[in-house]
């Protein structure tokens, strides 16, 4: 595809956002599309919006197999008045893509704020510091510390994985580095990272005597901000979010889920991806749906709603490996909900 071709995308895109917005009780301020988004003097970041108590969407995109930049761009430029910040995947499935660092340059460049997502498991702590100096010439800001899948789930299951840092001492190292300027050598690094550092969770319905002690030490690590696994169950997240409060856990949250396709693609995530939580309801809902991707619509759009209400929620983290599509018409129409 053209760089052309990718602009008139985004282009397209743009023309079919809705203006309203969702009005929510307690004077809370939820995203909006205006057009004033799009002037550069009015730009606000994902950090800002978080800290200000708006309710925030963010969506992933997979950087395609390409070596042209405009492949990118025709995934990402429909959601560049839509979302409020865009996750690149790093590596996602353990498969090769275009390496996140210049897709997450590439983005900002076009007006696209950017997650970064930072996998431990491709490179040692030299590669990992030298990338992460990378992303900040870039004026990369936004970074998701994970773990990375296991490469023989992937493509090229002979590949070896590295792991030589975990994501609590990758946050460490980005927090010095930006905080002191340095790496864990004491070696001085010129210029400023600017990192807003995130970290990945999984809710879950807790257990008597259940404690969130690996998210506790991310946060004591530097992390700022959660983004969720699939998470399509709002009673489950509103008993681990009161769970993480009686801890004392206070972190922005933002809940993954999903405008599902199908009721076999709902049980296939319920079975083969870690920490997926969709509630048996929303499958049978799906079951006996006669046109089931509207319908897959229907229930994100629900809960996006819902969980825009429960305490403790900043956002939603919207995900469709392979049907982005989904996610920007679940946005569309998610801006032109009104509160009865």
């Amino acid at each position: 595809m053209s760089e052309k071709r990718a602009r008139q995308v985004g282009a397209k895109w743009a023309m079919h956002v809705w203006v309203p917005s969702l009005r929510l009780e307690k004077g809370r301020k939820f995203w909006s599309v205006r057009a004033d988004r799009l002037r550069k003097d009015t730009v606000v970041t994902l950090q800002e919006k978080l800290k200000s108590g708006r309710f925030v969407i963010t969506a992933e995109i997979t950087p395609p197999a390409s070596c042209d930049a405009a492949d990118l761009l025709a995934k990402a430029l429909p959601f560049k008045a839509l979302a409020d910040a865009i996750n690149v995947t790093d590596g996602a499935g353990a498969r090769a893509h275009l390496a996140a660092v210049t897709a997450a340059g590439i983005l900002l460049q076009n007006g696209v704020e950017p997650v970064l997502q930072f996998t431990c498991r491709d490179r040692n702590r030299i590669a990992l510091q030298s990338d992460l100096m990378a992303a900040a010439a870039l004026g990369v800001q936004n970074l998701l510390m994970l773990k990375g899948d296991d490469p023989k789930q992937g493509d090229q299951p002979d590949a070896k994985p590295v792991f030589d840092l975990d994501t609590v001492s990758l946050t460490q190292m980005a927090i010095a580095m930006r905080d002191k300027g340095e790496l864990p050598n004491g070696r001085k690094v010129d210029g400023q990272a600017k990192f807003f550092i995130g970290a990945a969770d999984a809710p879950i319905d807790p257990p008597a005597g259940w404690e969130p002690k690996s998210l506790k030490a991310k946060i004591a690590a530097g992390c700022e901000f959660a983004q969720t696994q699939f998470c399509m169950d709002a009673a489950v997240v509103r008993r681990y979010l009161a769970r993480l409060a009686d801890h004392g856990v206070k972190l922005p949250m933002l809940i993954g889920i999903s405008p599902l396709r199908s009721a076999k693609s709902a049980r296939w995530m319920r079975e083969k991806l870690f920490g997926t939580i969709i509630s048996d309801a929303i499958v049978a809902r799906m079951d006996a749906a006669t046109n089931p991707a509207a319908e897959g619509q229907r229930i994100c759009l629900e809960l996006l709603e819902e969980l825009s209400n429960i305490p403790g929620v900043a956002g939603v983290h919207l995900m469709a490996p392979g049907n982005e599509g989904a996610i920007a018409d679940v946005i569309s129409q998610a801006a032109s909900l009104e509160r009865r």
